[in-house]
């Protein structure tokens, strides 16, 4: 019988928008939450997600330090590894999302992504992602956050890739 993983890990990433989720502005992310969603969820690794009203998170709120007047995009998930994660964030589809992401939201000065272990089955809190974010924000990726480009493995874990891929800045 196969071990049952101990860890899983957990990811937030943040956006401030640069205009209300109900404007035109937005209305090509809006249109896009919902196949990138069912992407995610079938994508291998995949294990949560994050939902608030709807089946997104757009009504999820947190991060307050961290708008200027505009509303916060909060996304969190748990994927089975590092790599798992890696390629869906930098696959075909969710790339081009990502690519286009200036439209939707202003650039963020400081972290905005942190990657943390939890143990199998936890789910993590918005709390937990702001704590995340902040220890990522003033101390820079160690074992207690971390992102793809610098990952660290889960406790008593085997080393883990770097993810190499990037998404262009724009």
């Amino acid at each position: 019988m196969a071990r049952m993983p101990e860890y899983e890990l957990a990811q937030v990433n943040i956006a401030v928008l640069r205009a209300p989720l109900d404007s035109p502005q937005i209305a090509d992310f809006v249109a896009s939450l919902e196949p990138i969603n069912a992407l995610a969820e079938s994508s291998p690794g995949f294990i949560w997600r994050l939902t608030g009203d709807g089946d997104d998170a757009t009504s999820v709120t947190g991060f307050e330090a961290d708008h200027a007047g505009a509303g916060v995009i909060i996304n969190m998930s748990v994927w089975a590894s590092v790599e798992q994660l890696g390629d869906y964030v930098f696959g075909g589809e969710h790339l081009a999302v990502m690519r286009r992401r200036r439209e939707w939201f202003h650039r963020m000065e400081s972290a905005y992504t942190a990657l943390w272990w939890v143990p199998a089955g936890r789910r993590p809190t918005v709390a937990d992602a702001e704590e995340r974010v902040a220890l990522l924000r003033a101390h820079g990726p160690t074992p207690a956050a971390f992102t793809l480009a610098k990952p660290f493995p889960a406790p008593g874990g085997v080393p883990v890739q770097r993810v190499t891929e990037t998404c262009p800045a724009g």
